[in-house]
């Protein structure tokens, strides 16, 4: 297997770069900066296999490129919405992804948002960070309750069946959800969590709604104007899916005119790039992109990434091939 020669877009966790150089001739990118599109198109033309992240813009002509090399993409992450499936397919190209071990950190990670947001944590810690706190008092910075509040999920997958557990278990609140396919009785049991028709009526029947729907064009700003329109002017937008399913304007816009509370978010639609006009507002968290930001979690995104592109050139099925 040494033969095979990739190329890691990014840097990895030790541990998992030390047992990529045991089994392929790797190359990695020890500046840790974005590549650039012609970067990733020699790629394609140089490597056997590219280990890409969810920060990497694959451009739409690398997969048809001149003298194209690559046959597998071992992406790191779930998320796989900046890779053209269908043209990597055509192109021969197969592409693998982590699912399932990101879960529970990026479940935490959505209800900390959440209650950042709703008890003002960030606005309180810069008053405080300023020097502008002078003490408590009964009407300074009201937040909303949680505790027993109702939770919409737009889309009910993995870590949305786990967003509901911390929340229903933890919180006591209600889970309402909306997901494109019907969700097992034993699996909406656990939270006591109620399957609605559409996405518009989670919105409203909601005081936190939490995006867990995967990106791509299928979901790119299914919340839009007219879904933020039917929200509650008290309720909270919690995103850790993909920027791309949020209309940032639309958002931007509800936020400043109240007709929601506050959002915390942790993915944007042009990543690093984050509009200036939604860092300016109080009412909104923001965090960078940390879903799976734990050491353990990384690792074990690494792991699988490695395992998958290890069964591809044993000549087996990998274990997480994306198929459609």
């Amino acid at each position: 297997m040494k033969q095979a020669k990739v190329l890691v877009t990014r840097q990895w966790p030790q541990v998992i770069e030390r047992k990529m150089s045991e089994i392929f001739d790797v190359t990695f990118n020890t500046s840790d900066t974005p590549m650039t599109q012609d970067d990733i198109r020699a790629a394609f033309q140089n490597y056997d296999a590219v280990f890409p992240t969810v920060s990497d813009s694959i451009p739409a002509d690398a997969y048809g490129v001149e003298n194209r090399r690559v046959k597998l993409l071992a992406n790191f992450g779930v998320g796989y919405n900046h890779i053209h499936i269908p043209a990597a397919h055509a192109a021969g190209i197969a592409v693998t992804n982590t699912p399932g071990v990101l879960t529970d950190c990026t479940a935490d990670l959505a209800m900390g948002l959440l209650l950042c947001v709703a008890r003002r944590i960030g606005e309180g810690e810069r008053e405080l960070r300023s020097g502008k706190w002078v003490g408590w008092r009964p009407t300074h910075m009201i937040g909303a309750k949680v505790t027993g509040a109702t939770l919409g999920i737009i889309g009910f997958g993995r870590i949305g069946q786990a967003v509901a557990q911390r929340a229903h278990h933890g919180f006591g609140m209600k889970i309402v959800f909306y997901n494109r396919s019907t969700v097992a009785p034993e699996i909406t049991a656990l939270t006591g969590a109620q399957q609605l028709g559409s996405v518009t009526e989670v919105m409203a029947a909601s005081d936190f709604v939490s995006l867990h729907c995967p990106g791509g064009d299928e979901t790119r700003h299914v919340i839009d104007a007219d879904a933020l329109a039917v929200m509650k002017s008290t309720s909270f937008l919690i995103n850790t899916a993909r920027g791309d399913v949020v209309d940032e304007t639309a958002l931007i816009a509800a936020l400043k005119n109240g007709g929601i509370a506050g959002a915390g978010l942790d993915v944007y639609a042009q990543e690093p790039n984050v509009p200036s006009d939604l860092i300016a507002l109080e009412n909104v968290v923001l965090a960078p992109h940390l879903g799976s930001a734990t050491g353990a979690t990384r690792e074990a995104m690494g792991h699988m990434a490695v395992d998958n592109a290890r069964a591809f050139f044993d000549g087996k099925t990998p274990p997480n091939l994306v198929r459609g």
